[in-house]
């Protein structure tokens, strides 16, 4: 476990080297502009091959480890990294950023603002009303988020994008939904948000101006039936109470 702070960051990362330290250096200058607020950031190596534990390290030397720390993960999958991020924290408030930062860090101030004020769930989105696309996806992709929308239709009632890699929680809220957290690959965050509207968490979206990374690791093509399989668990899970409901026989009624 790290020592408590305000708010902590999780960055899932694998073979990030090119991309982190712009990504990190953004967060960490929006993060000094909280005032007071204790902050840090935590990059979860998901079993990389580049030079990403070295480049993080590097700018350890130069933030501090009380800013900025590195740990691993040996379960593959960015819902694996994200998950022991998470549960290795003592912070007040925390949260996950993609290292590809398609989210603007200072976005990062109506998060907190809202967590200030007793929200437990708050994630950006790039669907909900007054959001933007600075930069479009490619084709591709775009084909490819919009099967994913229909596949996931229903599972999450009112929210508009469960996908984009910038979402917040209070201590309680990370700790009831990632303790059980089951998805470790790309579709964790639609379990969270499942799980979340389950609970009973309101499930708060902030509009951001969203630019699409071209150097993305996640890939419709290679990805997509790792994803669907996920989604099937996801979706059989959320089925399995009202069947059993169904199949319970009714109580038959004793009268005096």
């Amino acid at each position: 476990m790290r020592p408590p702070c305000d708010l902590e960051l999780v960055v899932p990362a694998l073979n990030e080297e090119h991309r982190l330290p712009a990504t990190l250096i953004a967060m960490l200058t929006e993060l000094d502009r909280l005032d007071g607020i204790s902050s840090r950031i935590v990059v979860v190596d998901n079993g990389s091959s580049d030079r990403t534990a070295e480049t993080v390290d590097a700018l350890r030397a130069i933030y501090g480890d009380d800013r900025l720390t590195l740990i691993g993960c040996s379960i593959g999958g960015k819902g694996a990294a994200v998950r022991r991020g998470v549960l290795t924290s003592q912070a007040r408030s925390i949260g996950f950023v993609d290292a590809d930062l398609a989210t603007p860090a200072h976005v990062i101030h109506d998060v907190v603002a809202l967590l200030a004020t007793g929200h437990d769930v708050v994630i950006a989105s790039r669907r909900c009303a007054g959001a933007t696309y600075s930069v479009h996806q490619p084709p591709v992709r775009r084909v490819g988020s919009w099967a994913f929308r229909r596949a996931i239709r229903g599972l999450v009632p009112d929210v508009s994008d469960t996908q984009c890699g910038f979402k917040f929680f209070s201590a309680r809220a990370a700790s009831n939904l990632f303790s059980e957290l089951a998805t470790a690959g790309f579709s964790f965050d639609v379990e969270l948000l499942v799980r979340a509207h389950a609970l009973g968490y309101v499930i708060r979206e902030v509009p951001i101006a969203w630019s699409d990374a071209a150097s993305s690791s996640l890939n419709p093509v290679n990805h997509g039936g790792q994803i669907l399989r996920e989604l099937i668990r996801l979706r059989r899970d959320q089925l399995a109470p009202r069947r059993a409901a169904v199949r319970r026989p009714a109580r038959r009624l004793i009268r005096g």
